[in-house]
């Protein structure tokens, strides 16, 4: 397995609904977490977590040349 750094800093939408709706709750949970635990690792784990949901976009996959997005999904990363 390859890992291209170049293909990484392109901005393409990568996350499909279904696993940026699972994103956004691990996330938001692992942050609530992390508030009673004062573990900074659960904290940047579930803001990493929010900010990939939210977006549609993770870095990772871009490397890796993966995509969970169904091409009918809208491109829309806000929700509008």
């Amino acid at each position: 397995m390859n890992f291209d750094y170049k293909r990484m800093l392109k901005f393409e939408y990568n996350v499909g609904d279904k696993e940026k709706n699972q994103r956004l709750a691990v996330g938001a949970a692992l942050v609530f977490i992390s508030l009673f635990t004062a573990k900074i690792a659960l904290l940047l784990i579930g803001m990493i977590l929010i900010a990939t949901g939210y977006s549609g976009w993770c870095p990772i996959y871009s490397g890796l040349n993966k995509n969970t997005k169904i091409t009918g999904e809208s491109d829309n990363a806000s929700g509008n």
